[in-house]
């Protein structure tokens, strides 16, 4: 299979380089959301006005660290930078998961398994060249899916296993294993964590078309170029989300499950699991 060119600038971005000015231009379409939000008495405004100006300042550093490794062309720097994004995302998606307990390990080895196996797959089997321009993104893109999906899938075990604390009293008194027990509940986390992107997949080109796609249209690209490209994307981020979604719930049953097959107390949703 050979390996799609991602190497060298697309010159032919909206009809060349971009300034500060369309940016500014843009900002119209932000002002509409504010004004939807006042009208209809929402309260986002300061919200929007917050993540606009995040999402501002994190792009323009970043970007300014991606042009500094791709000047360098140094696969360690490539390496450090997804171990950032690999913690930084641990970070984020423990936020959704405060009520299990521990799981901050558990998420940065499921993203790093994640990423490392998918980016390794992909330069294995010649989708991708060993080339920071190919990487860098691909691997953002990678780790913000997993991210998102098993911080879905551990927000998820944490409701089930609080909402079914009954059923799970019930198969632990007739002598079911905890891991046994929780098994309905892992399952049903795990689906939590992928639809998103199992349906996304299946309405891509008819719903909506995704972001890569997009971009390498708007830059020129031939569109069956960016079609492939992006069935390529489309495959390899399926991968990683089934991946990190199944690492993280099976590394944070094992700490649910205390000895004497016990189940734990979850933060903030106590309640009292029968001793066996």
């Amino acid at each position: 299979m050979s390996a799609p060119v991602l190497g060298g600038p697309l010159t032919a971005v909206v009809g060349g380089h971009i300034g500060f000015e369309r940016v500014l231009a843009a900002l119209a379409l932000v002002a509409l959301a504010a004004a939807v939000s006042r009208w209809q008495q929402a309260a986002l405004e300061r919200e929007i006005a917050v993540a606009v100006l995040r999402a501002f300042v994190q792009l323009t550093a970043i970007g300014f660290v991606i042009h500094l490794i791709f000047g360098s062309r140094s696969l360690l720097f490539v390496a450090a930078l997804l171990c950032v994004m690999v913690a930084f995302g641990a970070l984020t998606a423990r936020r959704r998961a405060r009520a299990l307990p521990g799981v901050l390990p558990d998420l940065l080895l499921a993203l790093a398994v994640s990423a490392a196996s998918t980016l390794g797959a992909a330069l294995a089997l010649g989708i991708f060249p060993s080339d920071a321009r190919a990487l860098v993104p691909v691997g953002g893109m990678v780790v913000g899916n997993a991210m998102t999906a098993a911080a879905v899938a551990l927000d998820r075990l944490a409701a089930e296993v609080a909402a079914q604390r009954a059923r799970l009293e019930a198969r632990l008194a007739l002598g079911a294993s905890a891991t046994v027990a929780l098994r309905p509940a892992v399952r049903a986390a795990l689906r939590a964590g992928m639809i998103p992107l199992v349906d996304s997949t299946k309405t891509t080109g008819l719903i909506f078309f995704p972001g890569t796609m997009v971009g390498m249209l708007v830059a020129g690209a031939e569109p069956l170029d960016a079609v492939r490209l992006q069935l390529i994307l489309l495959y390899l981020v399926l991968g990683a989300v089934a991946t990190s979604s199944l690492l993280a719930l099976v590394l944070v049953r094992r700490r649910l499950i205390q000895p004497g097959e016990r189940i734990r107390e979850l933060a903030g949703r106590p309640w009292t699991p029968s001793v066996r």
